[in-house]
This record gives structure tokens, sequence and C-alpha cells, in this order.
């Protein structure tokens, strides 16, 4: 009994010793690494996602559509400079009769024209790029929107990912502590070598689970840091877990039409939803533009200079002609739309066909919404009533396995039921540290969709 007691006194001055040097690595290591908050993490990721810079070059692009549109609306001016030389019979510039001649013609003009009137085509298209820009910044929205749950979701599985590795740890630190016990009491002759095999391969397991939960950790980095456009090899960030207060937070009640009518109004999917369907039925306005007359005016200026090579006779000069050709006019044109192999019409039925269908999917982005709202909220509700239960379990399994492991010291317990005790509580550490993170992850899921900032 003297040498179990040494041996046990021994075991738990080699727990606390392995427990303090892990716990001073891990302090250090924190030390030397940047701590990364959730809005912190959020925050990075939006600063520097190619996805979100290609939706900002996307708007910018929108916006310059917006004033090309705004700038239709001015008159052209052009201006038309050209320079020939014709062989072989022409007008004579200075005798206007027709001889043989080989002829340099210069001509010059400017003109002007401006819509009066196409059917309000123009204004119609510039109040149809308005929206266009609007969606675009909504879609923006959405990406970021899509981004951040992302970002969430990576967060808190590298959280779940730290505490279960850190469980594996400290079941492997038992394990050996175990082994090491079961060795020592072979030596006294109370044990077998099937005793010493179980324990063994109880170390064997709590090994491997370090290595897969090492493991996981890393991949959950990898795409936390992906996320934030972070180099895979620059991993120099800890997170930080959630406390108590979030835990009691997380348990809080929501209704799913509070929720759902509260993200009807911030939601950019729903915005960028209702955005296409205005933008939809602009372009049915646009299309009924080409059954009106098009009424433009229009105005010119120009003049000429000729030179015959080889002419006998002195030619008038470069400023004379100029100023004897100079010319001005000043016109209006009407067309009138009668007949375009049905074009118009086509295009009208397929502006309201593509309207229909952008009302369909509005309807369809709300609908989705409230399913995925009504769902987000019964899935908290179930983490809640799991986190509830888990907690229970794992207290009661720790409780139990604390009366096996003191029974077990004195010989009472056998070691397949102390493994079986053992492994009963690290299963229900397991569990109810997933539960936690799951109830945690679930409310934060209906502040997502509320619109509210994400932190803890």
């Amino acid at each position: 009994m003297k040498m179990i007691f040494t041996n046990k006194l021994f075991s738990k001055l080699a727990c606390i010793l392995a427990l303090s040097v892990l716990g001073s690595t891990i302090s250090n290591s924190a030390q030397a690494q940047e701590v990364l908050t959730i809005q912190q993490a959020i925050e990075r990721m939006l600063q520097n996602n190619l996805n979100i810079k290609q939706g900002v070059l996307n708007v910018a692009t929108a916006d310059v559509n917006l004033s090309q549109s705004r700038a239709a609306l001015f008159p052209t001016l052009n201006g038309t400079l050209s320079d020939n030389i014709s062989f072989g019979r022409s007008q004579d510039q200075n005798t206007f009769q027709i001889i043989n001649q080989k002829l340099s013609t210069t001509n010059g003009s400017l003109f002007t024209s401006v819509d009066i009137f196409n059917g309000f085509s123009k204004v119609n298209v510039i109040r149809q790029n308005k929206i266009l820009l609007e969606a675009g910044a909504s879609n923006l929205d959405k990406i970021k929107n899509d981004l951040v749950l992302q970002v969430v979701t990576s967060y808190f599985q590298v959280v779940f990912n730290e505490d279960l590795l850190k469980a594996s740890q400290e079941q492997l630190v038992v394990a050996k502590q175990t082994l090491t016990r079961e060795n020592a009491l072979l030596d006294a002759g109370n044990k077998t070598l099937a005793d010493i095999s179980q324990a063994k391969a109880q170390v064997a397991t709590a090994e491997l689970n370090v290595t897969n939960a090492q493991n996981q950790l890393t991949i959950s980095y990898l795409t936390l840091s992906q996320l934030m456009e972070m180099r895979a090899d620059s991993q120099n960030y800890k997170v930080v877990a959630p406390t108590i207060q979030d835990i009691v937070y997380a348990q809080k009640s929501y209704n799913v039409n509070e929720v759902y009518n509260s993200s009807l109004a911030i939601f950019p999917d729903i915005k960028l939803a209702q955005l296409n369907r205005q933008a939809a039925e602009k372009q049915i306005d646009i299309a009924k533009g080409a059954r009106y007359p098009r009424l433009s005016l229009n105005g010119g200026l120009g003049s000429s200079y000729s030179y015959i090579f080889d002419y006998p006779d002195p030619q008038r000069s470069f400023s004379d002609q100029v100023s004897q050709r100079f010319n001005q006019y000043i016109g209006a044109s009407l067309s009138i739309p009668i007949f375009n192999g049905y074009n118009v019409r086509s295009n009208v039925k397929r502006a309201r066909i593509s309207y229909e269908g952008y009302v369909i999917q509005e309807q369809l982005t709300k609908n989705t919404l409230n399913k995925i709202i009504a769902q987000a909220i019964a899935d908290l509700r179930a983490a809640d009533a799991r986190y509830s239960s888990t907690l229970n379990t794992f207290n009661a399994q720790k409780d139990a396995f604390n009366v096996i492991e003191q029974r077990y010291n004195v010989g009472l317990v056998n070691s397949l039921d102390y493994n079986t005790a053992r492994t009963n509580r690290n299963k229900a550490e397991t569990d109810f540290i997933q539960a936690k993170y799951d109830l945690l992850f679930r409310s934060k899921v209906i502040d997502y969709y509320l619109g509210k900032q994400i932190a803890f």
C-alpha cells in the first residue's frame, strides 16, 4: 500500500509538471504571436479579399456607364478632313469646264447633331443605369456579407479545434501517467502484461487524437488565412476564445417573424433582387421607345481647296478658295418606324419576360431568406438543448470517472472498467466542446441576419 501511495504521488507530481511545461510553452508561443479577435479577422478580410476588390471594380464600371448615359443627352460635334488626288476627266474649278487633268482636292467640315425626341429611350437608360449602379453596390455588400459568414464559420472552427487540441493533449498526459503507474504496479506484482497492453493502447489512441486535432487545427487556420488573403506559411496569430458571458448571451430566444422582418430591410440579397427587378422594368420602357418617331436637329459648315497640276494659268490662293467655297447648313430629320420585321415588338416581349423572371427571383429570394432564418432559429434552439444535455453528461461522466479513478488507485476496479470510464469521460468532453461552439456559432448566425456586428 505504501508503494501504491508513493507511485500515486509521483504520478500527480509528474502531471503537474507536464501541465506546467505545456502551459509555459503555450504562453510563450502566444506572446510571440498576434492576438486576433473575430472582428479584426472580419476587418482584415474586408480589406484584403480579392473578391471584394473585384466587386469594387464592377461598381466603378457601373458608375462609368451611368456617366456615359448622361453624356449621351449632349449634342455630338465632329469634324472631317480629307485630301484626294484624281486623274482623268473632271471639272475645272476655275472655268467649270470638263477637261483631262490631275487634280488635288482638300475638303474640311464640322458638323453637329442632337436628338430632340427618341421615345425617352436615353432618359430611361439613365434611370436604368442609376438602378444598376445601386445594384452593383448591393452586390458588393452581398459579397462582403457572404464572406463575413465564411470568416465567422472558419474562426469558430479554429476556436473549436484549439480547445479540442488542448483537451487531447491533457488526455495524453493522463494516459501516459496511467501507463507509468501500470508499469510500477507490474514491477510490484500487482498488474499483468494485459493491463500494460491496455495502457499502451490508451496512450497510442491519445497520441493519435492529438495528431488528428493538430492537423484539423492547422487546416482551419489555413482556411481562415486564405479568407483574409494571408500567406499560408505566415500564420503568426492566435484567435480569441469566447467567454462564459458569450455562452449565456447565445442562449437568448428569437422570433422568426421579427428576425425576418428586420432582415428584409437590411439584407443585401433582398435589396439586390429588388433592384434587379426595377432595372428589368426600365428595360421594358427602353424597348418601347423604339416604337416612337425620332426627331433630331443637325447642322454643319465646311469648305474645300483644289490644286490642278501643270495648269498653265495662275490658280486662286488657298484663302480665296476656302473663303469662296465656305458653306453652312442646318436641318432636321424625322425617322418614323413603320415596319422592321417585328423587331421592336420582340424586344418588348423579351423585356417583359425578363421582368417577370426577376419578379419571381425576388420572391424566391424572400422565401429562401425566410426559410433560412427559420432553420437558423430552429438550429439555435436545438444547439441550446444539446449544450445543456452535453454539459450535464460531461459533468456526470467526469464525476463517475473520478470515483472510478479513486477506486482503481486502491485496487477495487480493474483496468478495463477504468479505461472504459476514462474513454466515456473523454468522449463526453469532446461532445461538450463541440456543442458549446455550435451554440455560439448558431447565435452569431442570427446576429448576421439581423445586421449586428459580430464580436465576442
